[in-house]
């Protein structure tokens, strides 16, 4: 035994000529319709946007950062064991000479066990300062991968919360109007509803 259509569901029913059709129905109907439209294109868009930002400043970065060799001035610690957790860098006091001439001293991060008095490498920022090292392309193009997935995810999300904020409330509005019309028939009927 098939079903007749009539009591076949369609996609589009929200839109169908009902009498049974709500303006609520047809309100959650667009809702869906332009959540499913954000999803699909401002989804990609942010996504590819966020992407090529993140690509941008992380390039932007590599170039403001250079490497200079520096002199270890004492001995950096030895590389430390915690559970599975190995740490192989560790932080020591270097001696650097800047593109100007002058020396300068500070604290960078070195490999561990290091001994003083052997060169290392370390990163100067435009103004010839101690920071750290810059992303490789390969790890810039990973984070931009996850900076493009996140906000084409927080768009799909907003967008879910959006339709489900939209339904609680045309929920309410059903509820209400539905309320009233028990009340309507329930006088019609010399008591009331409830």
């Amino acid at each position: 035994m098939g079903t007749s259509p009539t009591t076949r569901r369609s996609p589009l029913w929200h839109w169908r000529s009902n009498p049974l059709r709500r303006r609520e129905d047809v309100w959650e109907a667009w809702a869906l319709l332009a959540a499913w439209l954000v999803v699909l294109v401002l989804g990609p868009v942010a996504g590819a946007l966020s992407a090529q930002a993140t690509v941008d400043r992380l390039a932007q970065r590599r170039a403001e950062r250079h490497p200079a060799t520096a002199t270890l001035l004492s001995d950096s610690p030895r590389r430390v064991v915690s559970g599975e957790v190995t740490i192989d860098r560790a932080v020591a006091p270097v001696r650097w000479t800047a593109a100007d001439g002058t020396l300068h001293t500070g604290r960078a991060q070195v490999d561990a066990g290091r001994q003083a008095g052997q060169r290392v490498t370390v990163w100067l920022d435009q103004q010839d300062r101690l920071t750290t090292e810059p992303q490789s392309p390969g790890d810039a193009d990973i984070e931009a991968a996850f900076m493009g997935v996140a906000s084409f995810a927080a768009v799909a999300v907003a967008a879910v919360a959006g339709v489900y904020g939209a339904r609680v409330a045309l929920d309410r509005r059903r509820s209400r109007a539905c309320e009233a019309e028990w009340q309507k028939l329930g006088s019609q009927w010399g008591r009331t509803a409830g």
